[in-house]
C-alpha cells in the first residue's frame, strides 16, 4: 500500500458530523513505519483536531520524532493543503525537502515540499537567545 492508500482508508475514519469533510493523513517515518490520522470534529468547531495532527501524534506517541513523507487527502475539486496549524507541525518533525502529497478522492495529486508548503516557518533556531 502507498502512503495515499493508507491516508484513503483511515479517512473513512473521520468523524466528521457538522461539516461531513473527512480529511485522511498518513506519513512515513525514516525506518518505514506508517503512522496515520483522521480528523475529529466537535461541536465546539475550533477545537477539533485535524487528520495530519492525529498522525503526528500517533507517531510521538510510539517514540518516533522525524517525518520522512506525507499524505494528506479529501474529498474536494482540488489537492487540500494542510491548514496553517499543521504546516507548522509538520514542519516540527520534517526536514525542508520532506514531500507532501495532497490527493483529491478522485486521484488529483500535488507534491510539494515541506519549504515550497511554509516557506519562512518559524523553527527552533529563531529562539538561540532564549
Amino acid at each position: 500500500m502507498t502512503l495515499l492508500d493508507d491516508a484513503r482508508a483511515v479517512r473513512e475514519n473521520a468523524y466528521a458530523p457538522y461539516s461531513n469533510f473527512k480529511v485522511g493523513a498518513a506519513l512515513r517515518t525514516p525506518d518505514g513505519t506508517v503512522y496515520t490520522g483522521s480528523n475529529v470534529e466537535n461541536v465546539a468547531y475550533p477545537e477539533g483536531t485535524c487528520a495530519e495532527a492525529g498522525a503526528i501524534a500517533a507517531m510521538c506517541a510510539a517514540g518516533a520524532r522525524e517525518i520522512a513523507e506525507i499524505a494528506v487527502i479529501a474529498d474536494a475539486p482540488a489537492p487540500v493543503p494542510p491548514c496553517g496549524g499543521c504546516r507548522q507541525k509538520i514542519a516540527e518533525f520534517a526536514k525542508a525537502d520532506v514531500v507532501v502529497t495532497m490527493s483529491t478522492m478522485d486521484g488529483t495529486t500535488k507534491s510539494m515540499t515541506v519549504a515550497e508548503l511554509l516557506p519562512g516557518r518559524f523553527t527552533a533556531d529563531h529562539m538561540a537567545n532564549s
